[in-house]
């Protein structure tokens, strides 16, 4: 090793070509080496490696197996398909890490042993350096950083009890590399926050600069976030799309349109119920509500109105974020002036009598969907999406994922490809 760190790209990516462009302008802005990530491998096998292997012939390939057992086999396979570091689990027995360390010394290669998901990663780093291994990776997985884990801490922790180089993985960007190395990291391994990005090149001369400066870069993506107001800035930012994304196509609230056009309306719910045209629930709600939430009405799908313009003047005033109705509002045009999100399912001209039936901050059914007071609600011109409360944190962070994503494959497009040919979709179409 080297006093100076490795910045190591992982390249995760499910086809070929575009994994090849996207190491061709890291290593333009400074990369050190190129893992084949454990999706290429599993989509295009050591082909991957080798196709890798050819094209940068003077480059440290990782080849990122997450071998679990046969290890020499594993190994083995690798090597001899042009991997200089072959990377196994460090869940697995010692008899196949035993292995792996004698068939790397047999082929010229070396082994770097991923510790994600071990129950005592420090007591099993210090087995590990005795069991013969190179290096030994801190990874936190792409699942868990959703979650908002952090795996510095533990870069910390286990640099204290072993000698040999570390690596560290898991959601780092051009902020956290420079403390990766700073607690003691060897080999900074950096996916999205270089792979999501639109101009790579640049984007990996930030993080390389921020690595031998020790000095972190501020940077907007690539982060994960937990509170409440960072989750707010993230719903803001991404659209309703990327959320169902990230949901598996779920959440969307069937029949509900946007009334006012161009508005984005991100809050928690206030829950209402109430019977067709008896908005006197609806009303008491926004004295309930407070600022930055998003009221939500059970109006049974049907009209007369439950909502209007002095209902939104009221809660603009008072800063609610906006309102879901599934039922009928009125007064649009007014509405519309106003700037008030609002979403419905249907418009009329009449209003019913405020008779008080009904309830506040209850479960309710809207579009379709079970919504629970204090659930996510995020609107704009392509509808509305609910997200658990329980699941805020990791919803979020993967729309903001998908938003990141998307900007890389604008960017393919733009020079010159079409979606179907970065994405190969006929590759990729379901086997019958």
């Amino acid at each position: 090793m080297t006093k100076k760190p490795i910045l190591q790209v992982a390249l995760d990516f499910l086809n070929l070509h575009r994994a090849i462009q996207l190491a061709k302008e890291a290593l333009a802005g400074g990369a050190d080496w190129l893992e084949v990530g454990t999706p290429l491998i599993k989509s295009e096998g050591m082909s991957a490696i080798r196709e890798i292997r050819k094209a940068f012939p003077n480059t440290t390939i990782v080849a990122d197996m997450k071998t679990m057992d046969l290890g020499r086999v594993e190994v083995e396979m690798a090597a001899k398909s042009g991997a200089d570091i072959v990377c196994i689990l460090g869940a697995a027995d010692d008899s196949t890490i035993s292995e792996a360390v004698e068939a790397a010394k047999n082929y010229g290669a070396q082994i770097m042993v991923d510790i994600i998901n071990v129950d005592n990663p420090v007591k099993r780093a210090v087995k590990l350096e005795k069991l013969g291994v190179d290096y030994i990776c801190v990874h936190v997985g792409v699942d868990q950083q959703m979650r908002g884990v952090d795996p510095l801490k533990l870069l910390e922790e286990i640099r204290e009890k072993v000698s040999i180089p570390l690596a560290i993985a898991g959601g780092i960007n051009s902020e956290t590399a420079a403390k990766a190395v700073e607690l003691g990291a060897d080999i900074v391994i950096v996916g999205g926050a270089i792979t999501k990005s639109e101009d790579a090149r640049k984007a990996t001369e930030i993080i390389k600069k921020a690595m031998l400066e020790a000095k972190p870069i501020k940077t907007e993506l690539y982060k994960r976030f937990t509170s409440p107001e960072d989750i707010r800035k993230i719903l803001l930012r991404v659209s309703t799309p990327n959320i169902s994304d990230a949901m598996h196509r779920k959440g969307f609230l069937k029949g509900i349109k946007p009334i006012t056009g161009n508005v984005k309306m991100v809050g928690e719910a206030v829950t209402v119920r109430t019977y067709p045209g008896d908005w006197a629930k609806p009303v008491e709600a926004i004295d309930k509500a407070p600022p930055g939430s998003v009221i939500v009405i059970d109006a049974g799908g049907v009209g007369p109105a439950v909502w209007g313009e002095l209902a939104s003047w009221s809660c603009k005033l008072k800063g609610v974020s906006g309102v879901v109705i599934d039922g009928a509002v009125r007064d649009v045009d007014e509405i519309r002036k106003m700037r008030f999100p609002v979403f419905a399912r249907l418009i009329t001209p009449n209003a019913g009598e405020p008779k008080g039936f009904g309830e506040i901050n209850k479960p309710i059914t809207c579009g379709g969907v079970l919504i629970e007071p204090g659930d996510w609600i995020v609107g704009d011109d392509n509808g509305v999406v609910v997200i658990p409360r329980r699941k805020i944190v990791e919803v979020a962070n993967r729309a903001l994922s998908v938003f990141e994503m998307e900007n890389r494959i604008r960017e393919e497009i733009r020079r010159g490809s079409t979606l179907s040919q970065v994405l190969k979709l006929e590759k990729w179409e379901k086997v019958r």
